[in-house]
């Protein structure tokens, strides 16, 4: 969506300019913003025209748990006062793709069947770091539909060893 897009680049540019000094502490409250943001009944309470700014900041603010600094309230007011809540998680994860792109890690999403022991997941992120030649900050998705092995997201790049994708290409190849 790249209207979403470009109507979120300037506010995600505006934070992390100001928020040079503690990224991590910023990318924490605005995570978590984004998080409550992402509730659809949240943003028709939002949208009711009855409702005034300061009840939505008021609520948005209590239910995202997170201490939020005066820069993090200034922010959440003006989002709120341009109509833009709705937009706050893609203006978080713009934020965090400046914050990657400047320590020069990237966010990475491990779909797995099964749990993945602590142990092996630092082998796994090692040897995932070395295929795709740069640090990389994982989440781990339970998917029960791989049947086994594990699909790693890393931006628009797949890496895909799931029993899954085996079959879809062996189905391939005895169709063809």
């Amino acid at each position: 969506m790249a209207e979403l897009a470009t109507i979120t680049r300037p506010y995600a540019e505006a934070l992390f300019k100001s928020s040079k000094a503690d990224l991590n502490g910023t990318a924490q409250w605005l995570d978590a913003l984004a998080t409550v943001a992402g509730n659809t009944q949240l943003l028709q309470f939002a949208n009711n025209p009855k409702v005034r700014e300061q009840q939505v900041f008021d609520v948005v603010a209590d239910v995202a748990r997170v201490q939020l600094p005066e820069a993090g309230k200034n922010f959440l007011r003006t989002v709120i006062d341009n109509g833009r809540l709705a937009a706050l998680p893609e203006i978080a994860q713009q934020f965090r793709a400046m914050k990657n792109a400047q320590g020069g890690s990237s966010d990475a999403v491990v779909y797995s069947a099964f749990p993945i022991p602590a142990d092996k997941l630092g082998e796994v992120a090692q040897s995932l770091e070395k295929r795709f030649n740069r640090k990389l900050n994982l989440t781990v998705q339970e998917d029960p539909s791989l049947i086994g092995g594990i699909r790693v997201v890393v931006g628009d790049e797949v890496l895909d060893t799931s029993v899954k994708a085996r079959l879809e290409q062996m189905k391939v190849a005895l169709t063809a």
